[in-house]
Order: C-alpha cells, then structure tokens, then sequence
C-alpha cells in the first residue's frame, strides 16, 4: 500500500511537470519521471516500504546521475552495485548532443551520487540497512540546460516558472511526507532544507527535526575539502538532536 502512495505521489508530480512549458535560459528540459521511469520505479519498489526516521532531500536530477538512472543522485555504480538495480531506459523528446542519455551504460561518474551513496554505504553497509529506516529523494525531477548545454538550477529560472515549479513540487513533498511519516527531514544542501521548511510549516500536526548537510557538488570547495568528514559529523548531530540511534 505504502508503495503504491509513493508510486502515485511521483506519477502525479510527472503529469504536473509535463504541462510546463520553460523559456530562456532553458533551451532543453529532461523529465527522468518519464523516460527513466522504469529505474525511479524500481527504487521505489525496493526501498520506499516502511516507516522512515529521515528523509533526505536533494535539489534536483544530475546530468550524469538521475538523468541517467531515474535515481535521486544516481551515479551508475552506486545505483547498480550497491542498490542492485538495473533497468531499460528510453530518452527524453529532444537531448542536447552534450548531454546524452545513455542509461545504465552512462561512462561518466557523477560525483555527487558517487559522495553521498558512499558515504551511506559507509555509514550502513548496504543499501538494505540505509533504507530500513531512510529515503532519498529530490525535490525537482527536471534538469535544465541552456543553448550550450550547462546545467540550469532551479534558482536561475525566471520568477513566474519557478512558482509553477514550486507550487508541483511543494505539493510531492507534503505527500511524500505524510506518507513516510519521517522523525527528520535533511536537506541536502541549504536550498533543499529551505523547501522541507517550507512543506513542515504545511504540516503543522506533526513535529520533525530539521537538518542539513553539505552538499557534496564537485563545484563546492567546502565538499571537497570536507567530505566525508562533515556530513558525517552533520549526521550524528541530526540523529541526536531527534534521538535517533545510527
């Protein structure tokens, strides 16, 4: 039943982002909801059951990770062999030559999925242990790109598209998170925690303890000089303030 919410939950945010239509600086926008669904539905069968202590909230789709996989920070080996999931992944209507889909035999390493699912895997060992009492998932499903192909973040869209962005998003959220009932909601990076703030004011029945950690972007000097040594510490602070045994 649990399963079937979320599959729901994520098939009505995919229907919502593809009634909307985006202006420049985007030149091309990936919807991994529709064209990776089989491997976003598989990371739903294997890991969303249960009630959750936290859940982690990322930005949105990488050019290498969840465009590729369907998976939220979706780097290929992490996806296939810590997750064990493979699946047959089609392309989206039109794709920059810069950046193409190729699935599950995507050559490239994205480094943030590479960072964060290891250091769960650190942390926890496998992916069954991590997720018997957590989930990871983005806030946006859409990446953007301009005419030359570099990543658009959410932040660079025009106001009136990024409210008809939120306003989908916010909705998902909510409802990933009545239906998850987690203790801790954690950002992954500050724009992620700013939007769990934003949906547990929406929620106002229920208590959660709020976090964040850093982000592990390659672009980030911090991360690269930190991780995984904060978000590690970051963690541990989160799981005590919400008394939460890691």
């Amino acid at each position: 039943m649990q399963i079937q919410q979320v599959i729901d939950a994520a098939r009505a945010l995919c229907a919502e982002m593809e009634t909307l239509r985006f202006e420049a600086p985007v030149a091309f926008t990936y919807n991994p909801l529709t064209y990776a669904w089989a491997g976003h539905e598989e990371y739903i069968r294997r890991f969303a059951a249960g009630q959750k202590d936290v859940l982690y909230l990322g930005m949105n789709p990488g050019p290498f990770g969840m465009a590729q996989t369907g998976v939220p920070f979706g780097e290929v080996a992490a996806v296939t062999l810590w997750m064990g999931i493979t699946a047959s992944i089609g392309q989206p209507p039109a794709t920059h030559p810069k950046r193409p889909v190729q699935g599950f035999n995507c050559p490239r390493s994205e480094v943030s999925g590479r960072r964060l699912w290891g250091l769960f895997e650190e942390m926890y060992g496998t992916a069954d242990n991590f997720f018997r009492h957590a989930y990871v998932a983005n806030y946006c499903p859409l990446i953007w790109m301009s005419e030359t192909g570099a990543n658009i973040t959410p932040t660079q869209l025009p106001k009136e598209q990024v409210q008809q962005v939120d306003a989908a998003c916010q909705r998902h959220l909510v409802r990933l998170i009545e239906i998850l009932q987690p203790k801790c909601l954690v950002g992954v990076g500050a724009y992620a925690l700013k939007q769990l703030e934003i949906a547990a004011s929406a929620l106002p029945e229920h208590s959660f303890t709020l976090g964040t950690i850093l982000h592990p972007s390659p672009a980030s000097p911090v991360a690269n000089k930190f991780w995984p040594e904060r978000p590690r510490l970051q963690i541990a602070e989160i799981m005590e303030r919400a008394g939460i045994a890691h």
